[in-house]
């Protein structure tokens, strides 16, 4: 198939690319997806197959870490795409194709009770994973801090011009001690709606976990559960939090963990992530021309301002947070 010079260097790599590793050199190609980051996806079509193309600038990404964690987590029978082919110098990689449909797409209250708990399921797989055979960072305090300056940087300073409170670093240091303190898992660290694929009669598939860490056990739960695109009641949330910490009793995950301990090592991990996020779906608008994520500052915020109300050790950040300015975000939540 010929196809005719585009004014994006970058597609006319991966038809030149595409024409060497697939069996025939008739095929179609269509845009999949963007993500958050440099990387982009094409969907491409031979006869009754399809694959994506990952692609990703070496110059801003990696293809490394998500060669090797793929290999580790098809090892572990996890459902995540195969790689079929890669051109590392380029950074094409040619992927098995998980389908169109996002978790997200298929969510209701019909249906979200089996789809959480089928995703927990995973979780609990791979969180039995033995992590001495890959060799991943440490979610250490130094990049948990890191990902929380996004805040006062971001969404207070660039988004909102308001002076970040000098309560902060006292915030910090109990998030920090808080998630330091769990059990060490293989941690995702992007574990939502959008990242899980609704196959029909299968397994979820796994997507986007080129980033995964060892880390504090409840992130990848208040990732998937405290989802900044959907949002559920707290009976509901209750509910799968008993049900993941039910089964992961059962495998030794939590050995004399209470429910009540967890669900705070629950709660302050989801504030230290969502403070993290409102920052980083600023910057997506402001550095990267990413606006539809300023979409989703209204759902981050209330949880950031849920869980500030419910502990006393964040009563100042929580009065804080009544800001007119950051006030008239919340005001934009509509249920």
């Amino acid at each position: 198939m010929s196809f005719k010079k585009s004014t994006d260097p970058r597609q006319d790599e991966i038809h030149k690319w595409l024409k060497i590793v697939l069996p025939s050199s008739e095929y179609q190609m269509e845009p999949a997806s963007n993500d958050a980051s440099f990387r982009r996806y094409f969907r491409v079509y031979q006869d009754s197959a399809s694959w994506i193309v990952m692609d990703a600038p070496p110059s801003q990404e990696d293809t490394g870490p998500f060669v090797k964690i793929a290999a580790f987590l098809l090892s572990t029978g996890i459902n995540v795409p195969q790689i079929v082919a890669q051109q590392v110098q380029l950074g094409f990689l040619l992927l098995s194709d998980l389908g169109h449909t996002q978790y997200l797409a298929k969510l209701n209250n019909r249906s979200a009770n089996q789809l959480y708990q089928s995703a927990i399921d995973e979780l609990i797989q791979i969180q039995q994973s033995n992590i001495g055979n890959i060799t991943l960072p440490n979610y250490d305090a130094a990049l948990l801090e890191q990902e929380m300056s996004l805040f006062p940087e971001w969404f207070l300073s660039k988004h909102l011009d308001v002076e970040p409170p000098k309560i902060l670093n006292d915030i910090y240091q109990l998030l920090i001690e808080s998630a330091l303190e769990q059990p060490s898992v293989f941690v995702h660290r992007d574990f939502h709606s959008r990242n899980l694929m609704y196959l029909e009669n299968a397994k979820p598939g796994i997507i986007d976990f080129q980033d995964a860490v060892v880390g504090p056990i409840s992130y990848d739960l208040v990732s998937l559960l405290r989802d900044c695109y959907i949002s559920w009641s707290e009976q509901q949330l209750s509910d799968w939090i008993s049900y993941y910490y039910s089964r992961a009793q059962q495998q030794g995950l939590l050995p004399n963990i209470s429910i009540a301990q967890f669900t705070r090592w629950f709660d302050l991990m989801g504030l230290q992530r969502h403070l993290k996020i409102l920052g980083i779906f600023c910057r997506l608008n402001y550095r990267d021309n990413k606006p539809n994520y300023l979409n989703d500052l209204p759902l981050t915020l209330h949880y950031v301002k849920k869980i500030t109300a419910k502990y006393n050790e964040l009563a100042d950040l929580s009065h804080f947070l009544d800001h007119p300015k950051i006030a008239a975000i919340s005001a934009e939540l509509a249920f």
